[in-house]
Parts: structure tokens; C-alpha cells; sequence
């Protein structure tokens, strides 16, 4: 190995020095994610991870569009750049949170990230009686509490047990609703919704619901359903979809089918009692228009909607490079992302959206010293936002 000799010594370190203090705009190297957090006694603080690096050191963040301000706000800090939310509150504290780098050279601004809290308690309020008559349908509204990441139940008059589901009598773990397709006397009591948050174990129960059964019996009809899955859905590969569908009147069978004749995979598990169709591991051939059959002795009644796989979630194919121009210099810059629905686009110059763009190009010409800074492109559909970033530099 060659000796460096003094002269040669020293200019490599110089240029070694001169690297480490190139000055540049802030990127980011973590962003903040959607978080989903358990709100108990135990639970007292949030921690919302963001970093960024740049030279000079950046710094951060906004919720709901506002600036954070954490000398008058106590319950936020910063500890290295990440956000921590002390003794948070689920009114005061849930929302869509944003880093926002910034320093001398231009800002930067995270992707968005919704911040939410698990489970609240019912309104003690008591809950009105029911009146209903033997053969009649019934309908027992939950009315959660905010929630998120939770499973429904039922107790009725106070039970040790969660009421069972059968042929007869469904919840819905889309809205927690009870629904009995005809009562009978032996139904008459008080019924309470119970939330059980899937992440902490945790219940909370609703006031109950007291059903009186009247005794003038109700004649009988066709079914009608109640409960159906939406007219269009839109599914990841690889993900587990279930579909409900339930009808009210005396007694339906519930069965399931494909509208173009063609048999249900084999992998599809249907839950007859509950009616719940459950598709696991979605892939392509799942997709198409799937229909609920409804029938009694009176009739029947048909919910369909179509299953859509959606290929992909938004990713770039084409994004930025850092630019040094001169002045008077033509600029044009492209970002390209791919994704169902086609993504739109904007630009951003130093975190704010005032910059004339077509298709994802935005086009500089004659620069200016006063167009020095850092820029962001933002795809975006119905399913999410992807950002790019760059540093324009202009010299003399």
C-alpha cells in the first residue's frame, strides 16, 4: 500500500472536512406512521417517531394544519425530533399529524399520519324501551363510543355469557347493531352492547336496551335484508375480506353465490348461521360480483356488490434528484407514480402549494436566485399519498 505523502495527507483531509460540512436542505430518513394507541390508565404518553437530517439541523411539526407549539403547549415535547404527547387526550389529541423539516436552505413536509385512540366509555344516558310485537323484526342499535381496532357483543339481562348468534339473531361487527329477524316471547328483557378493544382486551358496556314483546302476533312476509356489504369494495392482494348480509321476517336462509354462475372458490369459509362470507388471502380471481340469497316461505330477496382487487398501493417508478443550476438556466423536473386509481398530482415548494405544475412536470425556466429551495411532488388517490422530495440549488 502507498504512503501518502504529507501534501497529499492533508488534501484529503481537507476534502474529508469539507464533505462532512457540505451544507444542504433537510430529508427525511423516518416518517410518521398511522398509529392506533389503547387509552388506558397505564397509557400516559404518545410517542410519534420523525426524523430528518440536514445542515443546518432541522426542526418540526403540525397537527390538523396548525403549528404545534411546544413552549405553550405542555403536552407536547420533542425529543430529538420525535413527538411526544404527555397525559394525552382522545378529544384534544387524536388527528392527522405532519413533520415539517425545515431550515436555512428550504422545508420539507412529512406524510400525513392520523393518530387515533382505541376506546372511549358509553354515554351513561339511559336508553329508551322498545316495543315490539311476537313475529316482528327487531332492530337494537349500539351507538359505540369513538373506537377503533375493536369486536362487538351482546349481553342479555345481565348474563355472565354474550348472547349467541344463530340462524335467527346477528351482530353486525360493521356498526355493533343486534338484529333479531322475528321475535319471540322468550326475547322480552334488557339488552347491552359490549365493545371489546382488540388491542388491550379492555370492555366497556352500553346502558341496556329494555324490549318489551307485545302479545298481538305480527302475520308473516318476505324477507327482507337488512345487513349487505357494500355495492363496490376495493381489495389488497393478500388480505381477508368478509362480507355480511342478514334479512329480517320470519326466519330466512341465508345463501351465497357468484353472479357469473361461476362456484365459489374452494377457500371460502360461510358462517350459515351468522351469514358472514369470508374470502381469505384475496388474489385476482377472487374479484367479480358476489350475491346474498335471502328466502323464506314468503318470498326472497337478493343483496349483490362487486369485490375489486386492487393492485397496488401507490409507489414511485420515476422520482428527484438534488439539481444545482445556474442562473437564467431551464429547469424541468418529473415524478411518475403508479397506482389504481391513476394518481394525481402537486407540487410543493418549501412545504406550501403555490407552484403552476401539468402532469406531474413542473418546469422552471430562467432561474432565479429567489427559486432556490426545496421542492416536493405528492401523488395521491383515494387510498393514500406518496411524496418525493429534491433540493434546488442556483449559483452565480
Amino acid at each position: 500500500m502507498k504512503m501518502l505523502l504529507p501534501w497529499e495527507l492533508l488534501i484529503l483531509l481537507s476534502l474529508k472536512e469539507c464533505l462532512a460540512n457540505t451544507r444542504h436542505g433537510p430529508v427525511f430518513t423516518q416518517e410518521p406512521s398511522d398509529s392506533i394507541f389503547p387509552l388506558s390508565t397505564d397509557d400516559k404518553q404518545v410517542f410519534i417517531n420523525c426524523k430528518a437530517k440536514g445542515n443546518p439541523p432541522p426542526h418540526y411539526w403540525k397537527v390538523d394544519g396548525r403549528d404545534i407549539n411546544t413552549e405553550s403547549e405542555p403536552n407536547y415535547s420533542l425529543v430529538e425530533g420525535n413527538l411526544l404527547i404527555n397525559n394525552p387526550h382522545v378529544i384534544n389529541h387524536g388527528g392527522v399529524y405532519q413533520c415539517i423539516a425545515t431550515n436555512t436552505f428550504g422545508t420539507v413536509v412529512s406524510r400525513e399520519a392520523k393518530v387515533q385512540f382505541a376506546l372511549q366509555n358509553f354515554n351513561r344516558k339511559s336508553r329508551n324501551m322498545v316495543s315490539v310485537r311476537e313475529g316482528q323484526a327487531v332492530v337494537l342499535l349500539c351507538g359505540p363510543p369513538p373506537h377503533y381496532g375493536i369486536k362487538y357483543s351482546w349481553v342479555f339481562n345481565g348474563q355472565r355469557s354474550f348472547l349467541q348468534q344463530d340462524a335467527r339473531r346477528f351482530i353486525s361487527q360493521r356498526t355493533g347493531n343486534l338484529y333479531i329477524a322475528k321475535v319471540e316471547a322468550s326475547d322480552e328483557g334488557n339488552y347491552t352492547c359490549a365493545v371489546r378493544n382488540m388491542m388491550t382486551n379492555a370492555t366497556v358496556f352500553s346502558s341496556p336496551t329494555p324490549v318489551v314483546v307485545r302479545r298481538d302476533v305480527m302475520g308473516e312476509y318476505e324477507p327482507k335484508i337488512e345487513v349487505q356489504f357494500p355495492d363496490t369494495l376495493h381489495v389488497s392482494k393478500g388480505l381477508s375480506v368478509k362480507l355480511e348480509c342478514f334479512a329480517l321476517g320470519p326466519v330466512p336462509s341465508i345463501s351465497w353465490r357468484r353472479a357469473d354462475g361461476n362456484p365459489l372458490p374452494g377457500k371460502i369459509k360461510i358462517n350459515h348461521s351468522s351469514g358472514v362470507l369470508e374470502i381469505p388471502y384475496f388474489r385476482p380471481e377472487d374479484a367479480g360480483v358476489y350475491e346474498c340469497v335471502a328466502e323464506n316461505s314468503r318470498g326472497r330477496n337478493v343483496a349483490r356488490g362487486q369485490l375489486i382487487f386492487h393492485v397496488e398501493h401507490l409507489h414511485w417508478v420515476q422520482t428527484l434528484k438534488d439539481a444545482h443550476m445556474a442562473i437564467d438556466a431551464n429547469l424541468q423536473w418529473e415524478c411518475k407514480a403508479i397506482g389504481k386509481p391513476s394518481p394525481a398530482y402537486r407540487w410543493l415548494k418549501n412545504g406550501q402549494g403555490r407552484i403552476h405544475v401539468e402532469a406531474g412536470r413542473l418546469t422552471i425556466s430562467r432561474i432565479s436566485l429567489l427559486d432556490s429551495g426545496m421542492y416536493q411532488c405528492v401523488a395521491e388517490n383515494e387510498h393514500g399519498a406518496v411524496y418525493a422530495s429534491s433540493e434546488l440549488k442556483v449559483v452565480g
